[in-house]
């Protein structure tokens, strides 16, 4: 017996509705950890930051990701934690297990950032060099790498500290192995500090000096880092106001709300917009408009 028109028109909605939902599942994919988070440990985490990949900005995905409780930045030259995020200023404190402080000086790998990162390093970040050859090219008086004055307070002040024999150096040893260190290539984004090439044995960043400049166990050690908060869009807001967190999905990298209960949408977690995937498995919101 034939089919009637109705029902092959039904059997074909039924065909398109499992095209769509299989394409709709490849091209939007949801986040690894199948659904956002707002904190990493004690850290409040908001747009353009995200706890994994598919949220926040696409831009920062490859960079920041929440691993075990701790929140990661990644470079070319390691993993680092970051300590705190200030929205306000749009800045981040990382934190280099291996980088020298006034407690503990030790050898350091050396630290770069990527200039097509969305960061760049502050201004307020001092940079100093320990433990270098005399042959090292910081002290080239042609290339001028070293800043003078204040400078050679910063290094009598990190000799001065009692971890400075952890990497060979007697302490309040003389300041001519020190370099506080202007990089000429720290202007605008992207920072790199190779220290095998430098012949330096470690580095320290200081972004404070807290109460008292002069006690160097009180500086505030660590770099500060700027990022570009221009990515804030009024879609991620409306996604926000209904509960949601801004991510993004798909080959595209195209943006989504992921809402509380594991829904993604392309707007926002009221019921408005399309919806793509959720925990209960592909969903679909169909819209026929017939009439007009």
């Amino acid at each position: 017996m034939s089919l009637s028109p109705c029902a092959w028109l039904f059997m074909d909605i039924l065909l398109l509705l499992s095209l769509v939902l299989k394409v709709s599942a490849a091209a939007h994919p949801i986040p690894l950890n199948g659904t956002c988070h707002d904190t990493c440990g004690t850290i409040p985490i908001k747009f353009p930051f995200g706890s994994g990949f598919g949220c926040g900005h696409p831009d920062f995905a490859r960079y920041i990701k929440c691993s075990s409780g701790t929140l990661q930045f990644s470079t070319g030259t390691g993993v680092y934690t970051i300590s705190t995020i200030d929205y306000p200023s749009s800045t981040v404190i990382v934190t280099d297990p291996f980088m020298s402080t006034c407690s503990s000086m030790q050898n350091s790998g050396s630290f770069s950032l990527d200039k097509a990162s969305p960061f760049t390093i502050t201004e307020d970040d001092i940079f100093v060099l320990l433990g270098c050859s005399t042959t090292s090219p910081v002290f080239d008086l042609n290339e001028d790498l070293c800043v003078s004055g204040s400078g050679s307070r910063i290094c009598r002040g990190l000799y001065s500290c009692k971890g400075v024999t952890g990497i060979g150096l007697p302490q309040n040893a003389p300041i001519s192995t020190c370099c506080v260190y202007d990089s000429p290539s720290s202007v605008g984004s992207g920072y790199a500090l190779d220290l095998p090439k430098l012949q330096c044995s470690s580095y320290t960043s200081i972004y404070g000096f807290g109460d008292d400049a002069g006690d160097p166990t009180k500086w505030e050690f660590g770099i500060s880092l700027e990022y570009n908060d221009s990515y804030y869009t009024d879609t991620c807001k409306d996604c926000e106001a209904s509960g949601g967190l801004c991510g993004f999905a798909g080959l595209d990298q195209s943006f989504a709300c992921i809402c509380r209960n594991g829904l993604n949408t392309s707007n926002n977690c009221l019921g408005r917009g399309y919806a793509w995937s959720g925990s209960g498995g592909q969903k679909l919101e169909i819209r026929m408009i017939l009439g007009g």
